[in-house]
């Protein structure tokens, strides 16, 4: 397959590609080097990009619907706007990149890194971030209803006025995180971690929080945990 003078196949160095909007759909790109590739609005759906190496690459409004990314290095990659549905991101180095906007419905994010990752405004709906490390990124805005979020790294995290109503945060490290707010209606917090977490204002109607670490939380009310 040959798309604007570049041969797409596994394992392909298509370092600093120039393919906007080109036609890529179900492409078999397993491994290939992308890196600072421009892929703004291009068609990736059903691609197969298991391992690819996607660092800095641009890829504003592309559409990745159901396509594997599975392991794939993305890294400061742009991604906003771009359409990641039912995407498969398990293990993906998210690191720093820019998701704000960005479709993430139903993708698989499970053991992927979101460290310093911008979502602001994303959509996160049904995702499955099991295993997630999303330690010091910015989560405003978001929308996470419902996710699956059980056992993710969560350590002094930014979650003011999130909704994660009905999420499943089993076990989750929220130590020192900011819930300032937060929707946590019916939330599984069962044996989490919430030490020193600020939930002023949370709303945890129905909450699951047995066995939960409380010491230094400041409650809904302002007041203090013991």
């Amino acid at each position: 397959m040959e798309v604007n003078g570049y041969k797409i196949e596994p394992g392909a160095d298509l370092l600093s590609a120039d393919l906007p909007g080109a036609d890529l759909r179900g492409a078999d790109l397993r491994g290939a080097n992308l890196r600072s590739a421009n892929l703004t609005g291009a068609n990736l759906t059903g691609a197969n990009l298991t391992g690819a190496n996607l660092r800095n690459a641009d890829l504003e409004d592309a559409d990745l619907r159901n396509a594997n990314l599975r392991g794939a290095g993305l890294a400061f990659a742009v991604l906003s706007g771009a359409d990641l549905t039912f995407a498969n991101l398990t293990d993906a180095d998210l690191e720093g990149a820019n998701l704000k906007g960005t479709n993430l419905r139903k993708a698989d994010l499970s053991n992927a890194n979101l460290e310093n990752t911008d979502l602001t405004g994303a959509n996160l709906k049904r995702a499955n971030l099991s295993g997630a490390n999303l330690k010091g990124r910015d989560l405003k805005r978001a929308s996470l209803l419902p996710p699956m979020l059980s056992r993710p790294k969560l350590e002094v995290a930014n979650r003011s006025a999130a909704d994660l109503s009905g999420a499943n945060l089993t076990g989750a490290n929220l130590t020192g995180a900011n819930l300032t707010g937060a929707r946590l209606k019916r939330a599984n917090l069962k044996r989490a971690n919430l030490a020193g977490a600020n939930l002023e204002l949370a709303d945890l109607a129905g909450a699951n929080l047995r066995g939960a670490n409380l010491s230094g939380a400041i409650m809904p009310d302002g007041t203090i945990h013991d």
